[in-house]
């Protein structure tokens, strides 16, 4: 049997599990600091908007790698780029671990961020190699269940860790962790596509052109990296703050809302993959299913801006639920592009995906910023407030959707 037609097991223990490993330490990370940021910031002294920085710095690490790792991507495999770039997120956390200065705090987090940058997008191109015809998204959402499971992990796992070892003892065993997923994915994942273009580099430019240039695109990009962005930006960091300040939550209690999110994370990554599947048998594709959730992911939204405290767990489990789910689209540009422009067309997506979670994590710590804290905790309007200008320009975003979808019909 050939590479490109590998049983299901073959797929589960060469394709999904290596790469999904690493899409789970990649949620793992960029969660973590929701719960080690009392210690940061007793021990280097961070106040609110340099947390908002030194969160954001995996962000922008993260984005900033994008448009290359598509070309690396489509040009040399995901096995290749994938280990080479875990083996970066290694040296980033152990730099973290010893760090003793808000700087190299930011230096070394950015560096997991640039080391991290393919935990999705190498897997999502493993999965357009080899994933069976029609079944991407189901795929696709196997692998993302990694990154729920990340999230889980991140909360009391997590800080039970980081009790017993200390954050940056906590850091160190991640770093190890890292490295052991590198050499794992470099030993077992299938060598097939590993020169995946071989003309000019010019020609591979052209192809992200290609990406760039399309209506289509353009349709979808400004929706899912408003919601996903979004969702980012709040559930990896400011979720935390609201349930302590505005829901009035001890650390525990903050701790515990947090693991049921992480796991309304999963349920709802798993549930949308099921749901496109089914739904391709009807002839609707993945962006069907990612409309009904992005709708109910508003609408909680709207009820956490109006300050329903005594509606906290049912809402942010909704949010949770459905906040990543714009992650359908990927599928959607994977076919639409073809396999060959895979890598470009998701990691285009992915550029502006977390270059929004980035602005938006630093831009809604600067701004409650101006909001004086009273006894460490800041007042419910002002979270009112800047949830509220978030969710508006979600609301634009889902606008421009609709009514570029009108224009292209026409």
């Amino acid at each position: 049997m050939s590479d490109g037609q590998l049983s299901m097991a073959r797929i589960w223990a060469t394709v999904l599990l290596p790469f999904g490993c690493g899409y789970f330490l990649s949620y793992l990370f960029r969660a973590v600091n929701a719960v080690v940021a009392p210690d940061l910031i007793a021990d280097v002294g961070l106040s609110t908007e340099g947390l908002g920085l030194l969160t954001a710095a995996y962000l922008i690490g993260f984005a900033a790698f994008q448009p290359p790792l598509g070309l690396l991507l489509d040009r040399f495999g995901p096995r290749r780029v994938q280990t080479a770039l875990l083996l970066v997120a290694a040296s980033g956390a152990a730099l973290f671990g010893v760090a003793t200065s808000e700087g190299v705090l930011i230096l070394a987090r950015a560096m997991i961020g640039l080391g991290f940058a393919g935990g999705l997008m190498a897997s999502f191109k493993a999965v357009a190699l080899f994933a069976p015809a029609g079944r991407i998204p189901l795929f696709n959402s196997w692998v993302m269940a990694f990154g729920g499971v990340g999230v889980l992990v991140a909360s009391y796992p997590a800080h039970a860790t980081a009790e017993a070892l200390g954050w940056r003892g906590l850091f160190l065993l991640l770093a190890a962790l890292t490295a052991a997923v590198a050499a794992l994915i470099l030993i077992v994942a299938p060598r097939r596509g590993e020169v995946g273009e071989v003309g000019s580099f010019g020609q591979t430019l052209a192809g992200l052109g290609r990406v760039y240039s399309s209506w289509e695109f353009w349709r979808i990009a400004p929706y899912v990296m408003a919601t996903g962005g979004s969702h980012i930006a709040i559930q990896t960091l400011w979720a935390a703050p609201w349930l302590a300040d505005v829901a009035g939550l001890d650390r525990d209690g903050v701790a515990a809302v947090l693991t049921g999110m992480a796991a309304a994370f999963l349920v709802g990554i798993l549930a949308a993959g099921a749901f496109s599947d089914v739904a391709r048998r009807f002839g609707k594709g993945p962006l069907f299913v990612m409309h009904i959730a992005l709708a109910a992911f508003l609408v909680a939204q709207a009820y956490i801006v109006l300050g329903y405290v005594e509606w906290t767990w049912p809402l942010w489990l909704v949010f949770a639920l459905t906040g990543q789910l714009g992650v359908l689209a990927y599928a959607h540009l994977a076919d639409f592009f073809g396999t060959a422009l895979a890598g470009r067309s998701n990691t285009a997506l992915n550029l502006l995906l977390f270059g929004s979670a980035a602005g938006l994590q630093f831009g809604i710590g600067a701004t409650l910023q101006a909001w004086p804290a009273v006894d460490g905790a800041r007042p419910a309007t002002a979270y009112s407030a800047v949830f509220g200008a978030v969710l508006a320009l979600q609301a634009l975003a889902a606008l421009w959707y609709w009514v570029a979808t009108g224009a292209r019909r026409r």
